[in-house]
């Protein structure tokens, strides 16, 4: 699920293996952090395992996959500053973007978890979102393709920020994972801006 924030260097939009910003506690305290967005980055896939996605993870079984359960279990929580996510629309009969936010259009942040890799110039960071199953949702059940599963990104309100990082078990962070309200929630299309074409090289003779 793509997500759109302010982050260094310059990028609006985040996808798989971009780097974004993440907030975390270490030591007591909340720090802020850029991560790689998809908590097993490329790199660190083995050679020959076929790749795979990491940038969400399901909250129904974040504690049993190999992948999300250490930095579950280790209480590795995140929060994902966003200003909006996008997710595809098919209600027209075909894909169209969709830009999904708060009502009051204020930023945002996202549960997720974060985990940390020994790289040859040192220590680096990943982060994946938390997700959940969201057919009874009467906003987020309108996204993603007819006939799979709805899910969405978890909000975590601006109160309970402090709350979440806090957690001191994984009983306790579950009872944050639930849906915002959707009438809290606005979404409208926001189809994505045309590729520029590719500059042709040419030569003078």
């Amino acid at each position: 699920m793509g997500s759109s924030r302010r982050t260094a260097p310059g990028r609006d939009e985040i996808y798989k293996d971009y780097a974004a910003p993440i907030i975390r506690r270490v030591e007591g305290n909340d720090r802020a952090d850029l991560a790689t967005f998809g908590i097993v980055p490329r790199c660190h896939i083995p050679e020959g395992v076929k790749a795979f996605d990491t940038m969400n993870a399901r909250s129904e079984t974040v504690g049993e996959k190999r992948s999300f359960s250490g930095a579950w279990k280790k209480l590795q929580l995140a929060l994902i500053p966003c200003e909006a996510i996008y997710e595809p629309n098919y209600e027209s009969g075909k894909a169209v973007r969709w830009r999904i936010g708060l009502a009051d259009h204020a930023p945002f942040a996202v549960a997720g978890l974060w985990h940390e890799w020994s790289e040859p110039e040192g220590r680096a960071l990943s982060f994946t979102m938390l997700t959940l199953n969201t057919e009874s949702h009467l906003l987020m059940r309108r996204f993603h393709k007819p006939g799979a599963e709805k899910r969405s990104v978890i909000i975590v309100p601006l109160d309970q920020h402090e709350n979440w990082l806090a957690c001191r078990s994984t009983d306790e962070a579950r009872s944050f994972l639930s849906l915002y309200p959707a009438g809290d929630m606005s979404a409208e299309a926001a189809p994505a801006p045309p590729r520029k074409p590719k500059a042709t090289a040419t030569s003078e003779s």
